[in-house]
């Protein structure tokens, strides 16, 4: 038997993995932000464009060291644990469940390739999905050996970045680092207008990101993430199973990203933000971000099991129960906000406006979030991925 024994009931979720998802995908948006609305350069330099001083310059180092590469880190490592989490559930219903993870992961690939280039090129989703469909072959590992696998490939970037560093200097991303301001003003020009004018940014963006940049960089590190999150699934870590001074530990551990990343900030200031330093400012943010995610952890699992019904809780839990479909939500509001074909908003929105922007999304996406599931099971985009997987109509309504 391979059909879906049914919908996880809400008394049988973890609430604290729920609530980590959740403030994962909220926090994605810190960084996301900077790309929606301004041009895409800044998320490798953020001082090629707007205004980089006084409150602006520490609205960047605020969303920069607690922020950037952290929540994505986070929200990586929980997909991994997701992929044998929904392994294990359907071995134990007695369904097919690799022929299940590939008709669900295809499902995902095909939504991320519409949302990469109809919507915005950051698609994050196929990235996920041709991954998903390489680590799950070490899903009989044991922990120590996933983790181990996942190290071996997050080595993949410092070290091939260092080695540039220290052979071809600032060369090797001088054109991303410094680009022309005519290419900077053109992609403004693009973005304020219609979508078919975004076509010539997006589709280009988009493949190049898909291709090269996944082969070169994405797929290391959102595979070895995704490999340690499995880790992680396996050593009870992220079902909160530990022990409270485990996630104690954790939250120390985030005190010592967080040093590293303000560390790294204090470097490229020291260094006048060249090229040449900023190959080894990236390792600052690389190295910084999983111990700083790992913090993250270890506090949502400590205040959930205080507060389990509490309405931070409930609130990240119910975003991280409809994250697919909030994920894309942040994009339609943002590309509404900033695109031509919207407001138009883009470059030409303040970094302090932009977190303003952020805060604004999130509590909206808190609110609709827990409004929806007290009606239904599954976000709609959720609900929607569930179906076609399955291939059957999956119930929507909770139960009355």
């Amino acid at each position: 038997m391979t059909r879906d024994a049914g919908p996880t009931p809400p008394s049988d979720r973890i609430v604290s993995l729920d609530a980590l998802r959740g403030l994962a995908l909220l926090g994605i948006l810190l960084i996301n932000v900077w790309v929606f609305a301004m041009p895409e350069e800044t998320l490798l330099n953020p001082t090629v464009y707007g205004d980089f001083t006084g409150a602006n310059y520490w609205a960047w180092v605020v969303s920069h060291v607690f922020g950037q590469n952290k929540f994505i880190t986070l929200f990586s490592a929980l997909f991994g644990a997701g992929i044998l989490l929904f392994i294990d559930s359907k071995n134990e219903k007695g369904q097919d469940a690799m022929r299940l993870h590939y008709r669900r992961t295809a499902i995902l690939i095909a939504i991320g390739l519409m949302h990469a280039y109809l919507l915005w090129y950051g698609d994050i989703l196929v990235a996920y999905g041709v991954t998903a469909l390489v680590v799950v072959a070490f899903r009989d590992f044991e922990a120590r050996k996933l983790a181990g696998v996942g190290v071996v490939f997050l080595l993949f970037l410092p070290v091939v970045e260092l080695f540039a560093a220290f052979t071809i200097g600032g060369d090797a991303i001088a054109a991303q680092w410094a680009p022309a301001r005519s290419a900077i003003e053109q992609q403004v020009a693009t973005y304020r207008g219609g979508w078919v004018e975004q076509l010539d940014h997006r589709v280009s963006s988009s493949f190049d990101r898909q291709t090269t940049g996944y082969i070169n960089g994405t797929f290391w590190q959102v595979g070895g993430t995704m490999l340690l999150g499995m880790a992680l699934y396996r050593w009870g870590v992220l079902t909160g199973e530990r022990s409270a001074a485990l996630y104690r530990r954790l939250v120390a551990l985030g005190v010592v990203g967080l040093a590293i990343t303000v560390a790294g900030v204090f470097y490229i200031e020291a260094n006048d933000w060249s090229a040449d330093a900023a190959l080894v400012w990236r390792q600052f943010i690389y190295v910084g971000s999983f111990p700083l995610a790992g913090g993250y952890l270890g506090l949502v699992m400590l205040y959930a099991r205080r507060r389990p019904d509490g309405p931070v809780t409930r609130g990240l839990a119910a975003v991280g129960r409809t994250a697919f479909t909030n994920y894309l939500l942040q994009t339609v509001i943002a590309t509404t906000v900033f695109y031509g074909h919207g407001l138009g908003l883009f470059g030409s929105v303040t970094r302090v406006e932009q977190l303003g922007f952020v805060v604004a999304v999130w509590l909206v996406q808190i609110a609709l979030s827990v409004l929806w599931l007290r009606r239904f099971r599954f976000g709609p985009v959720e609900w929607v991925w569930r179906t076609l997987t399955y291939g059957e109509r999956q119930p929507m309504r909770n139960p009355e």
